[in-house]
């Protein structure tokens, strides 16, 4: 994990990449169907399922409470961007089509400044794409914690900086050199018999169903 994370305030954001990469295995990255929250119980209010609607344009789908806490209202079906105050909606935009495009992982350090009982929040989010059912990297599982008294709301950050990581295939493993190698066609025991080629019809070695015996005594 980076040092966007590397606060003990901000382990949600550590639990929800460590499920994604879990989730994932040797693939690019996992389907929107195979997210569970049960696997991320503890990080669950901070967790939110987002959908591409355009190009640098994604809704929330689902949402944990934590944000609708941050804006004061339920923002399920409200752009990511709503989170953002204007100046920062572009570079949230780009960021997303990194995401779904690249594909890649993004996080974000944010911050809420002070004001009229608004206390200074800061905030880090986590942008992990995903594939929807027809395959396409349309989805992408996010964590947003924001620390500090959230006072009157709604809130809105500014984003302070961005780290995009590529995100690739894990390589397979190396067949060990000791690996063990293919046995040998073992030759048939107990009642089984080994087989024999056909010759004209027969096995070579079989004695013939019929044969002429010839009989001396029968010339004379």
């Amino acid at each position: 994990m980076t040092d966007f994370q590397a606060d003990s305030g901000f382990s949600a954001l550590s639990q929800v990449e460590g499920y994604w990469q879990a989730l994932r295995g040797s693939r690019m990255m996992p389907k929107r169907a195979e997210i569970d929250p049960r696997g991320i119980e503890s990080a669950l209010e901070y967790t939110f399922i987002l959908e591409r609607i355009a190009p640098g344009m994604a809704r929330l789908r689902i949402a944990g409470s934590h944000l609708s806490d941050l804006m004061g209202m339920e923002v399920r079906g409200m752009p990511l961007t709503s989170l953002v105050s204007p100046d920062g909606r572009r570079q949230l935009s780009d960021t997303l089509e990194e995401v779904f495009q690249r594909p890649a992982v993004s996080e974000l350090r944010l911050a809420s400044p002070s004001g009229f009982d608004k206390p200074t929040l800061e905030a880090r989010m986590i942008l992990l794409p995903l594939k929807s059912d027809l395959g396409d990297v349309s989805r992408a599982l996010g964590c947003f914690v924001a620390r500090g008294t959230i006072g009157r709301k709604p809130r809105r950050f500014d984003i302070e900086a961005v780290n995009i990581r590529n995100i690739a295939a894990p390589a397979a493993a190396p067949m060990p050199t000791n690996a063990p190698q293919p046995e040998t066609p073992r030759r048939e025991t107990g009642m089984a018999e080994a087989a024999k080629p056909f010759v004209k019809g027969r096995r070579i070695g079989d004695v013939p169903y019929l044969r002429l015996v010839k009989n001396d005594a029968d010339t004379n």
